[in-house]
């Protein structure tokens, strides 16, 4: 024991004689930990909010009351362990308020606290102050109320596409791996039961130096084939929105969809290998066990120094990737989308219509004739196959597109994007099934479905619209063709303008009117509205 406690006693002395490297060790490792707890302790990461402004409650009323009430009942509840909730309040309808949150599926119950916290300040703090209807997004929670029940319902809109502005390389082989990864954690978030976390994330290696981290997730409350609705069609999504892109996020209400070659959430740690057998040297000779230790130290030190680098640069590179995340908003009016996001290309076109078959013909107008089509991921869509006669170019044709894309409103027919190749030029719309008002209204059978109470919807929605083209929509629009033919209406008889804007995209000067011809050439202009 004589040799062992002989090295300890040089060993003590080496270190009272080196009290200076061993005070900025100390210090070193100290900032390495407090690096490592700022960076978990982050602050939830916000990606885009919704609020209507088509509902507004009353400063300090009962509505007020009861949605302040909503808020606590919600953030007193975001520690539990399934990680979502749901809760009602008021007694009767007009002030009653529903709500709920549910967290990323790998964040503890403190994590989750501290996202849904986060939202009920941020949302009435400096997004929806007053609005009765909204929804928040973060990378780690979504918060939704309403004062109408949405409770295990899947809702499509509003919708929110945001990329990363830097190009993948391989976009192709990209492509692929990404649709293969979405398929396969699709399947397993919409197979957990209804009322469970419906998440699921993979990685993927594309390169030696990336990987792709995919992950997806469904609000809880709704069922399972929902699920898997509403994450085909935001998968879908990616393509037209951000394809090549180094990272996208498409956002629903009911679910979200998001990639990136950075881990954005908490991937599971693989474990790690068996550690190899070391062998011990002998004790060193007497005389060099000093310059030994100092070997030693100096080996030890620069592994820390070195772990503590690679810890910041990883850190950096990460902040990097996500500075360059430009948030575009794909269907809201920012500004910044842009005529690539918006554009399909023929073949896509073409094998949803069936090669503009006959029997999926919708109708026809004095732009073009309107086609039925169903996309690969079962979303369907109308497509304006217009007329030869436009006398735009290309370049003004994707612009006049691109301003009527930023109009978004409930009661205005979604431009989803559109087809320029050749000698084809298409407009892509969402498919509104209950087809226009006319056919409603000059059919005997069919106008007896249009009770007072509908056509006082209809009557209000188109007023709506109207006032949006004309006021409040950041581009003002003269429909100069609006009627009956015009007026869609969706699967719960909510009215739909279209057409809106098509003198613009058309290349038609809109001082100067059509209406009268075109309402002659359909004979539909006769007869009162409703």
């Amino acid at each position: 024991m004589s040799c062992i406690l002989k090295n300890k006693h040089k060993t003590d002395q080496t270190t009272v004689g080196m009290p200076s490297f061993n005070v900025s060790m100390f210090l070193l490792i100290l900032s390495l930990l407090s690096f490592l707890s700022l960076n978990s302790e982050a602050a939830p990461e916000y990606r885009y909010h919704f609020c209507s402004n088509e509902t507004t409650f009353t400063p300090n009323s009962t509505y007020q009351s009861n949605f302040n009430h909503l808020l606590s009942f919600l953030t007193s509840n975001s520690t539990r362990e399934s990680g979502f909730y749901n809760t009602t309040v008021g007694q009767t309808p007009e002030n009653t308020v529903y709500g709920l949150f549910f967290c990323r599926g790998d964040l503890t119950p403190d994590e989750c606290r501290v996202c849904v916290s986060t939202a009920t300040k941020e949302i009435v703090e400096q997004y929806c102050p007053v609005e009765k209807v909204a929804v928040i997004w973060y990378s780690e929670c979504v918060l939704r109320y309403s004062n109408k029940s949405f409770f295990s319902t899947m809702f499509q809109t509003p919708t929110v596409s945001l990329y990363n502005i830097q190009n993948i390389t391989e976009p192709v082989r990209f492509t692929q791996l990404l649709g293969t990864s979405m398929n396969d954690i699709e399947t397993k978030a919409s197979n957990a039961p209804t009322g469970t976390q419906k998440f699921a994330t993979t990685e993927a290696k594309f390169s030696e130096l990336q990987t792709l981290y995919s992950l997806v997730q469904c609000d809880p409350l709704i069922s399972s084939s929902d699920c898997k609705t509403c994450l085909g069609i935001a998968i879908g999504n990616l393509p037209g929105c951000c394809a090549g892109k180094q990272g996208a996020n498409v956002l629903y209400p009911s679910c979200y969809v998001r990639y990136e070659i950075y881990p954005f959430y908490k991937v599971q740690a693989v474990p790690p290998p068996a550690p190899t057998p070391v062998l011990l040297a002998p004790p060193p000779p007497k005389g060099k066990s000093r310059n030994s230790l100092l070997i030693i130290i100096a080996v030890v030190a620069a592994t820390v120094v070195s772990i503590l680098l690679l810890c910041i640069g990883y850190y950096l590179l990460c902040r990097r990737a996500k500075k360059k995340y430009n948030a575009v908003p794909y269907e809201n009016e920012s500004g910044e989308i842009t005529a690539d996001s918006l554009q399909y290309d023929l073949a896509t076109i073409e094998a949803a219509t069936n090669n503009f078959a006959d029997d999926n013909k919708l109708g026809s107008g004095g732009f073009g004739e309107v086609f039925k089509g169903t996309l690969p991921n079962k979303q369907e869509i109308a497509v304006k196959r217009l007329s030869q006669t436009s006398r735009q170019g290309a370049e003004e044709f994707k612009n006049e597109v691109l301003l009527v894309a930023k109009l978004q409103h409930r009661n205005l027919v979604r431009l989803l994007g559109y087809c320029l190749e050749g000698e084809e030029k298409l407009l892509v719309y969402e498919f509104v099934p209950n087809k226009s008002l006319d056919y409603f209204l000059f059919d005997p059978k069919k106008r007896s479905l249009l009770d007072w109470s509908s056509r006082y919807n209809i009557i209000g929605g188109v007023a709506r619209g109207m006032l949006y083209l004309h006021e409040d929509s950041r581009l003002r629009i003269i429909h100069r063709d609006l009627k009956a033919s015009n007026i869609l209406l969706d699967a719960n008889l909510n009215p739909k303008i279209s057409d809106f804007g098509m003198a613009k995209i058309f290349g038609v000067d809109e001082t100067q009117g059509n209406t009268t011809v075109t309402c002659l050439q359909n004979m539909q202009c006769t007869g009162s509205f409703l």
